[in-house]
Parts: structure tokens; sequence; C-alpha cells
């Protein structure tokens, strides 16, 4: 009768767990789940595409997933961690929210309100607390959630350095994911080598920036440096899913592989 040597073991084991590994990912990948966006204008869906420049980056971000990932962007324009919460719009996401789901959250933006009360938060306290309430919930309905800090703004002085215009707002976003365990995608850094790598003129091209009668869109010009053109949003868009591929492998699967 022939032996099975301790090597020949090591080897269908290996081959075994590879197998089920294998079987594991096919199993997940073929359960669909749905990627719940919240958030600000620099991800929300915007009118009138077909003649619309502006575009959030979560427009554009479902075409990047294949069938078993649906993605429902529910950012809009102007909401701030509080109002989204105030406004109902959470408690429609939240009851929506199935086991393996996804709820990418990204505010700071309008947070800084500080001279609209109905959406400025301190970030030390209630905008801290707002994540952790998106956290906490997301997880209750055994989601998962996934906390993203703010784009920045196009700005730069005149020597071309680009300078922050959010202050504590993405550092207290860091401090929860870590706090709490949570994937983070620092999009305030990412967008920054972005800006930069650009450069002050070039990166005009990343935002809304038309002279009068230019655009029809805008007939009277525009110059925005905090929302994005469809080639902003579209590089931003890449940035959050070369870091899913990097940080959240569970996710990428979902990804469109062409």
């Amino acid at each position: 009768m022939a032996t099975i040597t301790s090597s020949k073991l090591f080897k269908i084991a290996c081959v075994a767990l590879i197998c089920i590994s294998i079987g594991a990912f096919k199993n997940i990948q073929s359960k669909p789940i749905t990627i719940f966006m919240i958030g600000d204008s620099t991800m929300a869906n915007k009118k009138n595409p077909e003649t619309n420049p502006e575009f959030g980056w979560g427009q554009v971000f479902a075409n990047y997933f294949n069938a078993n990932a649906t993605v429902e962007n529910h950012a809009v324009n102007g909401r701030s961690s509080r109002s989204f919460i105030s406004e109902g719009r959470w408690d429609s996401v939240y009851n929506s929210i199935k086991p393996s789901d996804y709820v990418f959250i990204q505010f700071g933006h309008n947070d800084q309100k500080i001279k609209d009360s109905t959406r400025y938060t301190n970030p030390y306290t209630q905008y801290r607390y707002n994540l952790e309430r998106y956290v906490k919930d997301t997880r209750a309905k055994q989601g998962i959630p996934v906390l993203l800090s703010s784009i920045v703004r196009r700005k730069f002085n005149e020597y071309g350095v680009l300078e922050d215009t959010h202050g504590a707002y993405p550092l207290v976003t860091r401090m929860v994911a870590k706090d709490l365990n949570v994937p983070f995608i620092d999009l305030q850094w990412l967008t920054e080598k972005m800006e930069i790598a650009y450069g002050p003129e070039a990166s005009a091209n990343l935002h809304l920036h038309f002279k009068t009668g230019e655009n029809p869109y805008y007939p009277d010009g525009k110059a925005d440096d905090t929302h994005l053109s469809f080639k902003g949003a579209t590089e931003v868009s890449k940035l959050v899913i070369s870091a899913i591929q990097q940080q959240i492998p569970e996710l990428a699967i979902y990804l469109k592989t062409n």
C-alpha cells in the first residue's frame, strides 16, 4: 500500500485551500450587492447630464462595476452630515440596507457652513458623532461602511502652492475610521496629489471654467474650483476605484475586468 508523505499532504492541503478560496470568491461575487453613496455635490448625480458640464464623481462610479453590484447614489447638492440626517435622507438609505451592502460616506464641504445653522457642524463633536452614527447604523444592518475624506478645492496661491480649505474635517474622518476600524479612502490626499500633478493652470480642466459664451449651459461664464467637470469626476472616480483595489479586495471582485 502506497504511503502519503508529509510533503504530499501539505501540497494536497494547499490545493484544497486554494480551491475553497476560489469557490468562496465565486460565491461572494455571485451574490448581488448594493453600494449606497451618501454625501454632497462633489459626489452627487447632476441634472441634465446631456448638456450640463458639471458632474459628481459618484455619477460615473457605477460604470466600473459588473452586473452583480448596483450603485445607488443618494448624495445631494448642499448637504452636510447634519442636514442629510435632519431631512430624513439617511432614514431612507438605512431602511434599504441589506447584509453585505456597502455605504460610502463623504461629507465635510457643507459642514463648514458656519453661517448656516441647518448645515454647520463642529468637526470635533457633531460632525464626528454624525459619522459614527452612519457607521454604527450601517453595521447594525450588517452592511459595510466606507469613510472618505472630502476632495480638495482647486485653490493655488500666488506661489503655486495648493492651499487647504477643509480644516479639521478630513482629520476627524480619519480618526473615526481608525477608532471604529472602518475602511478609509483619503480623497483629500489623493485629489491633492492629482491637482498638484496637473498644476495651477491645467487643473482648471478638472473643474468648471468657462468664458462668457464658451458653454451654452453657462452663457455668462463660470469659474468654479469646487465642483467637477466630466474629466474631473472621471479622474476622481478612478482614484476611488484604485483605492478599492488596494484596500477593499472583497469589494474589488465586483469590478469589471475589462
